[in-house]
């Protein structure tokens, strides 16, 4: 609904519209790494479709207020981003690793922990939504880091990054969670000029440093203002 109403504006003020859509639209992907030509593997009734068809949605509403009025639209898809001043319990998996370590709390893997990410760090994003709206290009691109990880693997680096002394407690699984997730990101290299600086282990300790900040400040009672 917010999609629909934001387009709605876009189309009244002539303004260029961006959707922020998401590495979801290809669900438990069949094709790797994904390109956006890939139309995606998604379960439309599961328990992570109203994100999933939600944004497919999106997508969709985008390119039609594109096609039948005229508005000029720009559609990036976006892949695990993290860095300083996120939440510190928004339940994603780098949060998540970041703040149980740096609690010395055991981090917290789901399934056998095999599934796969790409995470791009905050600044590399934001670059590549900038090229995408200065360019003429509609899009869809994926906006990612290429650098694929097993959530093990992870849990290695936050490890590495915070407290080698970190446990890690296995959980069982939630439903339809994708097993790989890798972006094609040769669109964006090409039409873009557009690529990812920052790698995991250069973008983490930025991102700890200030959740481990927060914490501290939330644990001699400041609270977080």
């Amino acid at each position: 609904m917010g999609t629909l109403n934001m387009l709605g504006l876009a189309k009244r003020i002539g303004a260029r519209f961006l959707l922020t859509s998401t590495s979801e639209v290809y669900g438990d992907p069949l094709e790797h790494p994904q390109k956006e030509t890939y139309w995606g593997h998604v379960n439309p009734i599961g328990v992570r479709s109203c994100y999933d068809e939600g944004k497919r949605t999106a997508e969709t509403l985008t390119m039609d207020y594109h096609r039948g009025d005229g508005v000029e639209v720009r559609i990036a898809r976006i892949f695990n981003t993290y860095g300083p001043r996120m939440c510190l319990d928004d339940g994603r998996v780098v949060s998540n690793f970041v703040s149980q370590a740096i609690r010395k709390q055991p981090m917290t893997v789901y399934g056998d922990g095999k599934q796969t990410r790409s995470f791009q760090y905050v600044s590399d994003l934001v670059d590549g939504l900038v090229a995408l709206m200065e360019s003429e290009h509609i899009g869809p691109f994926n906006l990612g880091n290429p650098g694929e990880f097993t959530m093990l693997e992870l849990a290695e680096v936050v490890k590495e990054t915070i407290d080698s002394s970190a446990t890690i407690e296995f959980k069982e699984n939630t439903a339809d969670d994708p097993h790989k997730r890798k972006p094609d990101i040769g669109k964006a290299k090409d039409l873009l000029n557009w690529e990812p600086k920052i790698s995991l282990r250069e973008g983490l300790p930025l991102m700890v440093n200030d959740f481990r900040n927060r914490i501290l400040n939330e644990d001699e009672g400041k609270g977080n203002k």
